[in-house]
């Protein structure tokens, strides 16, 4: 009898632990651009959540880190990266007075846009931050993680269904036991022939950013320990200046305006015999890292110095901008962190050529970006750097599958830890893309808490769908604004792959156009028949087509799919026409790609009806 007590006591614990509700649905560890977004989304979805930072302020790379000039997506305002910047707008009075610098039509001093993500945050009920926290301990749990992390001395457990890894070098994921790559891919795994052909774990330089003010007076600094005008010899125009330049240098107005901001302001961020260092500290402890970034802030000070005096600009002196004892950033500007299997990996080609993949990861879009793969590394000095080419590429969209892990259904991966390789990285690291991962990474946590369901058993059009409500762009057309009434079926369109985007390089710029107002051709219905098999086009040739023969196929398509069409369809045209502002709905007109993407999505409902798997597959 005492030992069936004693077992029934045991069990009955067991399963009040089982049942035991966590402490929180999401915590996301790293308050930077990507996590403050998706504790944001997470919390917005109805999730509670817990953001655990371990400085006190909130945006990483945009602010924490100095780099306070936004990288692409001036024109594809995506999410919570448009509300930053409309934030942003109305803080400095217009969008003209962020154009302070060349190097980005985004330009703001870091402390305003701390302000910002910490007002963003307040406003969540269901968002609790923890600033000044680390996570000091992580197990997994039957139904999640329990974590321990300290805040001011003091030691907190907690509870989480879903953790998000949105830390800068991908520790959480690491601790968590998760696989990944660090450094350069062969391109015999990739299968991107702009790769290297042998792997190595070389990554790109980071950089310990300054921000500067221009003073009524001298601010001279004290001449720092090993100081030598050499190290900076090319940075601009100067006396030092010698053949080893691999390109000839710019003035020293250029090099300065390159990073101004607001208020006489400047952000020092040079990659050309500035301020980049290279220090591989991904596998090091925090203590390590501390130490090894003195050294990245003793070469900025020295480049600062030979700015006040080797080019007698000794009125520019360190503003104060950070809560720092030395007044700079409070964590160095990393361009690359750990990269972790994912359920997808996003290549370079995925990017060059997305239509003609094996897998079509396009339909599976959730965040677009148009930087140029960009990549720093003039200060690697240990080996010879493999000579890899960096092709122009068009804007892209980015796959869900690359935040979900290989095998852990408990945590999602943002930031820079997502998977992606290393040549891709180079794109995806930038801010407004960052901020995106995040996002997506919120909502898919929010929707598993909902759903009761692992997040790669969430449905990619739920995802992709709440996204467009929350203001998301999923595939980077430019010729579609988000306050265009037709934007929203143009994306579920182009993610069905019915009609595809045309990409462009134009100069500096990446572009992708989906030819919204050119009228739609016999060929352009091809892109019907890959989602709906049953139904064969009569007639592939090029010529332009009418209202009254599209209605016609819809009307052939919906037989051969046994779908249902309003029994007044002329009527319905007509109204679709007026709801979304397509003109006249003249059966003899001629019809353009626009108003054809939105009859298909207004009629027959592909996007909702047809969902895909990761992998960007039709589920039958």
């Amino acid at each position: 009898m005492k030992k069936q007590l004693i077992y029934g006591l045991a069990l009955s614990l067991m399963i009040t632990a089982c049942q035991t509700k966590n402490d929180y649905d999401v915590v996301v560890v790293g308050g930077g651009t990507s996590g403050t977004c998706a504790a944001i989304q997470s919390a917005r979805l109805g999730s509670k959540t817990l953001l655990v930072e371990r400085t006190p302020w909130l945006g990483g790379m945009l602010t924490s880190a100095g780099v306070s000039a936004v990288d692409g997506n001036y024109h594809l305002r995506s999410g919570l990266w448009g509300e930053f910047l409309d934030s942003l707008t109305v803080n400095y009075g217009s969008l003209d007075s962020l154009k302070t610098g060349w190097v980005s039509n985004v330009q703001f001093e870091p402390s305003v846009g701390n302000r910002i993500f910490h007002n963003m945050v307040a406003h969540e009920s269901r968002l609790t931050c923890k600033g000044n926290a680390d996570v000091t301990k992580m197990e997994r749990t039957g139904n999640g993680w329990q974590m321990v992390y300290t805040q001011n001395g003091k030691q907190y457990k907690l509870n989480a269904t879903y953790i998000i890894d949105a830390t800068e070098l991908g520790d959480i994921a690491k601790q968590a036991g998760l696989k990944y790559h660090a450094g350069m891919d062969a391109s015999s795994e990739t299968g991107e022939s702009q790769a290297p052909s042998v792997a190595n774990n070389i990554v790109q330089d980071m950089t310990y950013v300054a921000i500067v003010k221009q003073y009524d007076t001298p601010h001279p600094i004290a001449r720092p320990d090993g100081y030598d005008p050499w190290e900076f010899r090319n940075c601009c125009l100067c006396k030092y200046n010698d053949s080893t330049a691999k390109q000839k240098p710019w003035s020293a107005e250029m090099m300065l305006s390159y990073g101004k901001l607001p208020n006489k302001k400047w952000m020092l961020n040079w990659p050309m015999c500035g301020n980049d260092i290279y220090q591989n500290d991904i596998e090091y402890t925090q203590a390590q890292r501390d130490s090894l970034h003195r050294e990245a802030k003793a070469k900025t000070i020295r480049y600062l110095y030979f700015i006040q005096h080797e080019l007698s600009l000794t009125n520019i002196g360190l503003a104060d901008e950070f809560p720092t004892a030395d007044h700079l950033p409070l964590i160095p500007y990393y361009r690359e962190g750990r990269r972790f299997n994912g359920a997808v990996r996003f290549t370079l080609n995925d990017i060059l050529s997305p239509y003609t993949q094996r897998h079509p990861l396009y339909r599976t879009a959730v965040a677009v970006g148009d930087y140029p793969v960009d990549h720093h590394h003039n200060e690697y000095r240990e080996n010879k750097l493999p000579n890899i080419h960096f092709p122009s590429i068009p804007s892209f969209g980015v796959p869900l599958g690359v935040v979900i892990p290989e095998k852990e259904d408990r945590m999602l991966l943002a930031e820079k830890a997502i998977s992606v390789t290393n040549l891709v990285n180079g794109t995806t690291r930038l801010q407004p893309v960052s901020m995106q991962i995040g996002q997506v990474a919120g909502t898919l946590a929010a929707l598993a808490v909902k759903g009761k369901c692992p997040p790669r058993k969430v449905p990619v059009r739920q995802v992709q769908s709440t996204l467009l409500e929350s203001g998301n762009y999923l595939l980077p057309y430019l010729d579609v604004d988000k306050s265009d009434p037709s934007f929203k079926p143009l994306q579920r369109i182009g993610a069905t792959g019915i009609l595809h985007g045309v990409g462009k390089h134009v100069g500096w710029s990446n572009q992708t156009w989906l030819n919204a107002d050119s009228l739609l051709t016999r060929d352009d219905l091809s892109g019907l028949a890959t989602v709906y098999p049953e139904w064969t086009p009569r007639n592939t040739s090029g010529t332009a087509i009418t209202l009254s023969e599209l209605t016609a196929v819809i009307g052939e398509i919906a037989n051969a799919e046994s779908l249902s069409l309003p029994k007044d369809l002329q009527n319905e045209v007509k109204r679709i026409y007026a709801d979304f502002r397509l003109g006249d709905a003249t059966a003899d007109g001629r019809v353009t790609r626009r108003q054809m993407a939105v009859l298909i999505d207004q009629l027959l409902h592909p996007f909702e009806s047809k969902d895909v798997n990761l992998y960007g597959e039709f589920i039958k």
